[in-house]
């Protein structure tokens, strides 16, 4: 019998299929860091990721067959079935505050935390801006950003996770980061 670690996905998705609970394990432990940062990254919040990425892997459970090899890898699988449950979330959750803007939230506390010298207050700064500025794109840009530059997702598997062809990603992606560009420079020009 295979311990599990150098089972493919599609074994395991069969094993899973069959009831096998250490195939379960194993998939998502493969899987669940980079769903979990997709939900993060596109929803702004650690509650609502946490909750679809337990959507996510709910879905893998009950119906672990719903996967087809033939149209996107497993990682675009999940994404897809993750970007579904973020966008349903969002609209239900509208307007909402993202963890950005708490202050009580885990990134501002580390940041207040370690914020020293006055390069890493600038530096923290621009990362800052640029995921409200990611934040604040529309849903359609957001997820290829998200997907293509922060999750290194390759072009393919990111138009298999967002059912479209990879053409509009090129292009979303490209508006996207045009949008983004053109929000971080009138920041500048505004902290000037």
């Amino acid at each position: 019998m295979s311990n599990g670690l150098t089972d493919g996905d599609s074994d395991l998705l069969r094993r899973i299929a069959r009831g096998d609970e250490e195939a379960f394990l194993t998939f998502y432990r493969r899987h669940q860091g980079p769903v979990y940062r997709f939900a993060l990254q596109m929803s702004g919040q650690a509650e609502i990721a946490e909750e679809v990425t337990q959507d996510v892997f709910m879905v893998v459970m009950r119906s672990p067959k719903q996967y087809d090899p033939s149209r996107g890898s497993v990682a675009a699988y999940l994404y897809g079935v993750a970007r579904n449950f973020v966008l349903r979330r969002l609209e239900q959750d509208r307007p909402y505050l993202t963890a950005l803007d708490d202050p009580q939230s885990q990134h501002a506390q580390l940041a207040a935390r370690d914020a020293d010298p006055l390069s890493d207050l600038a530096r923290n700064e621009r990362v800052e801006s640029l995921r409200k500025a990611v934040l604040a794109l529309p849903p359609a840009y957001r997820e290829v950003v998200v997907l293509c530059d922060l999750q290194e997702v390759d072009y393919a598997e990111a138009a298999a996770a967002l059912q479209c062809a990879i053409g509009t990603v090129r292009s979303r992606l490209h508006r996207a980061r045009a949008l983004l560009a053109e929000k971080m420079r009138a920041e500048e020009r505004c902290a000037v």
